[in-house]
Protein backbone atom coordinates (compact mmCIF):
# COMPACT_ATOMS: atom_id res chain seq x y z
CA UNK A 1 0.00 0.00 0.00
CA UNK A 2 3.25 2.05 0.69
CA UNK A 3 4.35 2.08 -2.80
CA UNK A 4 1.15 2.65 -4.32
CA UNK A 5 1.03 6.03 -2.38
CA UNK A 6 4.34 7.42 -3.16
CA UNK A 7 4.14 5.98 -6.30
CA UNK A 8 0.99 8.48 -6.81
CA UNK A 9 2.19 11.43 -5.31
CA UNK A 10 5.23 11.18 -7.48
CA UNK A 11 3.31 10.71 -10.29
CA UNK A 12 0.95 13.52 -9.39
CA UNK A 13 3.69 16.26 -9.82
CA UNK A 14 2.33 18.36 -12.43
CA UNK A 15 5.32 19.29 -14.21
CA UNK A 16 4.00 20.95 -16.98
CA UNK A 17 1.76 23.05 -14.88
CA UNK A 18 4.96 23.97 -12.59
CA UNK A 19 7.21 24.77 -15.70
CA UNK A 20 4.60 27.13 -17.87
CA UNK A 21 3.93 28.72 -14.45
CA UNK A 22 7.79 29.39 -13.56
CA UNK A 23 7.99 30.90 -17.26
CA UNK A 24 5.40 33.05 -17.11
CA UNK A 25 3.32 31.44 -19.39
CA UNK A 26 -0.09 31.46 -17.43
CA UNK A 27 -2.06 28.30 -16.31
CA UNK A 28 -1.21 25.91 -18.66
CA UNK A 29 -4.76 24.57 -18.17
CA UNK A 30 -6.17 27.36 -20.22
CA UNK A 31 -4.16 27.14 -23.02
CA UNK A 32 -4.68 25.06 -25.62
CA UNK A 33 -6.36 21.80 -25.42
CA UNK A 34 -5.93 22.47 -21.47
CA UNK A 35 -3.88 19.07 -21.03
CA UNK A 36 -0.96 19.22 -18.41
CA UNK A 37 1.64 17.35 -20.72
CA UNK A 38 4.57 17.88 -22.77
CA UNK A 39 2.07 18.46 -26.10
CA UNK A 40 0.39 21.26 -24.87
CA UNK A 41 3.36 22.74 -23.29
CA UNK A 42 4.61 22.58 -26.72
CA UNK A 43 2.06 24.71 -28.04
CA UNK A 44 2.65 27.82 -25.59
CA UNK A 45 5.82 28.30 -27.74
CA UNK A 46 8.36 27.01 -25.35
CA UNK A 47 10.03 23.71 -27.04
CA UNK A 48 13.03 23.81 -24.25
CA UNK A 49 9.90 23.51 -21.35
CA UNK A 50 8.01 21.22 -23.69
CA UNK A 51 10.96 18.95 -23.50
CA UNK A 52 11.46 19.10 -19.69
CA UNK A 53 8.15 18.32 -19.03
CA UNK A 54 8.57 15.25 -21.16
CA UNK A 55 11.76 14.31 -19.68
CA UNK A 56 10.42 15.30 -16.01
CA UNK A 57 7.29 13.49 -16.75
CA UNK A 58 8.40 10.34 -17.73
CA UNK A 59 11.19 10.40 -14.62
CA UNK A 60 8.66 10.47 -11.73
CA UNK A 61 7.55 6.70 -13.35
CA UNK A 62 10.68 5.78 -13.76
CA UNK A 63 11.74 7.06 -9.80
CA UNK A 64 8.49 5.30 -8.40
CA UNK A 65 9.98 2.26 -9.85
CA UNK A 66 12.99 2.45 -9.00
CA UNK A 67 12.40 3.35 -5.41
CA UNK A 68 10.06 1.07 -4.90
CA UNK A 69 12.16 -1.70 -6.58
CA UNK A 70 14.94 -1.28 -4.68
CA UNK A 71 13.21 -2.04 -1.49
CA UNK A 72 11.17 -5.22 -2.62
CA UNK A 73 11.05 -5.86 -6.68
CA UNK A 74 7.75 -7.06 -6.01
CA UNK A 75 6.67 -3.69 -4.84
CA UNK A 76 7.71 -2.11 -8.42
CA UNK A 77 4.55 -3.17 -10.37
CA UNK A 78 2.42 -1.50 -7.63
CA UNK A 79 4.39 1.85 -7.19
CA UNK A 80 3.58 1.99 -11.43
CA UNK A 81 0.19 1.67 -10.97
CA UNK A 82 0.14 4.45 -8.39
CA UNK A 83 2.51 6.79 -9.99
CA UNK A 84 0.56 5.99 -13.87
CA UNK A 85 -2.62 7.02 -11.89
CA UNK A 86 -0.99 9.63 -10.15
CA UNK A 87 -0.50 11.14 -13.77
CA UNK A 88 -3.89 10.30 -14.64
CA UNK A 89 -5.71 11.62 -11.38
CA UNK A 90 -3.30 13.76 -9.47
CA UNK A 91 -4.93 15.37 -6.20
CA UNK A 92 -2.95 18.58 -6.95
CA UNK A 93 -4.95 19.13 -9.80
CA UNK A 94 -8.29 17.97 -8.43
CA UNK A 95 -7.92 14.58 -10.46
CA UNK A 96 -8.01 16.42 -13.46
CA UNK A 97 -4.28 14.97 -14.92
CA UNK A 98 -2.50 14.18 -18.21
CA UNK A 99 -2.89 11.43 -20.57
CA UNK A 100 -0.07 9.09 -18.78
CA UNK A 101 2.25 9.17 -22.95
CA UNK A 102 5.48 9.92 -20.78
CA UNK A 103 4.62 8.56 -17.61
CA UNK A 104 3.98 4.98 -19.20
CA UNK A 105 7.36 5.19 -21.39
CA UNK A 106 9.32 6.02 -18.17
CA UNK A 107 7.64 2.76 -16.38
CA UNK A 108 8.03 0.65 -18.96
CA UNK A 109 11.86 1.43 -19.24
CA UNK A 110 12.25 0.96 -15.36
CA UNK A 111 10.12 -1.93 -15.33
CA UNK A 112 11.65 -3.54 -18.73
CA UNK A 113 13.25 -1.81 -21.02
CA UNK A 114 13.42 -3.81 -24.03
CA UNK A 115 9.09 -3.40 -23.51
CA UNK A 116 10.13 0.09 -23.01
CA UNK A 117 12.67 0.81 -26.19
CA UNK A 118 9.28 -0.91 -28.20
CA UNK A 119 7.31 1.84 -26.87
CA UNK A 120 9.34 4.48 -27.42
CA UNK A 121 10.13 3.18 -31.37
CA UNK A 122 6.80 2.74 -31.91
CA UNK A 123 5.99 6.03 -30.41
CA UNK A 124 8.35 8.21 -32.34
CA UNK A 125 7.80 5.95 -35.19
CA UNK A 126 4.27 6.84 -35.50
CA UNK A 127 4.88 10.52 -34.66
CA UNK A 128 7.17 10.62 -37.82
CA UNK A 129 4.91 9.32 -40.10
CA UNK A 130 1.25 10.08 -39.19
CA UNK A 131 2.70 13.88 -37.47
CA UNK A 132 -0.44 13.45 -34.82
CA UNK A 133 1.37 13.53 -31.23
CA UNK A 134 -2.33 11.65 -30.38
CA UNK A 135 -1.67 8.65 -32.62
CA UNK A 136 2.51 8.09 -31.45
CA UNK A 137 1.34 7.83 -27.84
CA UNK A 138 -1.34 5.76 -28.54
CA UNK A 139 0.14 3.18 -30.84
CA UNK A 140 2.90 2.86 -28.53
CA UNK A 141 0.72 2.18 -25.35
CA UNK A 142 -0.95 -0.55 -27.80
CA UNK A 143 2.59 -2.09 -28.70
CA UNK A 144 3.74 -1.79 -24.99
CA UNK A 145 1.35 -4.82 -23.81
CA UNK A 146 2.86 -6.90 -26.77
CA UNK A 147 5.64 -6.45 -26.73
CA UNK A 148 5.67 -7.88 -23.24
CA UNK A 149 4.39 -10.57 -23.82
CA UNK A 150 6.52 -11.53 -26.55
CA UNK A 151 9.48 -11.46 -24.25
CA UNK A 152 7.55 -13.99 -22.21
CA UNK A 153 6.74 -10.68 -19.03
CA UNK A 154 2.92 -12.05 -19.38
CA UNK A 155 3.07 -10.02 -15.39
CA UNK A 156 4.30 -6.85 -16.94
CA UNK A 157 2.01 -7.48 -20.17
CA UNK A 158 -1.08 -7.58 -18.18
CA UNK A 159 -0.30 -4.05 -16.16
CA UNK A 160 0.70 -2.60 -19.44
CA UNK A 161 -2.48 -3.71 -20.93
CA UNK A 162 -4.05 -2.07 -18.04
CA UNK A 163 -2.23 1.40 -18.43
CA UNK A 164 -2.85 1.07 -22.54
CA UNK A 165 -6.21 1.13 -22.00
CA UNK A 166 -6.55 4.03 -19.67
CA UNK A 167 -4.49 5.78 -21.94
CA UNK A 168 -6.65 5.02 -24.34
CA UNK A 169 -9.49 6.02 -22.11
CA UNK A 170 -7.67 9.44 -21.70
CA UNK A 171 -7.72 10.49 -25.12
CA UNK A 172 -11.26 9.67 -26.47
CA UNK A 173 -11.49 13.19 -27.44
CA UNK A 174 -8.31 12.85 -29.67
CA UNK A 175 -10.05 9.86 -31.45
CA UNK A 176 -13.46 11.54 -31.91
CA UNK A 177 -11.20 14.83 -33.32
CA UNK A 178 -9.05 11.97 -35.66
CA UNK A 179 -12.48 10.45 -36.87
CA UNK A 180 -13.89 14.27 -37.74
CA UNK A 181 -10.69 15.68 -38.76
CA UNK A 182 -9.95 18.50 -36.59
CA UNK A 183 -7.09 16.45 -34.76
CA UNK A 184 -3.94 19.10 -34.64
CA UNK A 185 -0.35 17.91 -35.72
CA UNK A 186 2.37 18.44 -34.34
CA UNK A 187 4.30 21.43 -35.44
CA UNK A 188 1.40 22.12 -37.64
CA UNK A 189 -0.03 25.46 -38.16
CA UNK A 190 -3.48 24.40 -36.84
CA UNK A 191 -3.57 24.12 -33.06
CA UNK A 192 -6.81 23.67 -30.56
Amino acid sequence: MLAFVVGYLLGSIPFGVILTRMAGAGDLRAIGSGNIGATNVLRTGHKGLAALTLILDGAKGAVAVVLAGAVAPVLAPIAAAGAFLGHLYPVWLRFRGGKGVATFLGIALALHWPSGLVFALVWLGALAVTRFSSVGGMSAAVATPVAAAFFERFDLALLFLFFALMLLWKHRTNLERLLAGTEPRVAGSRTV
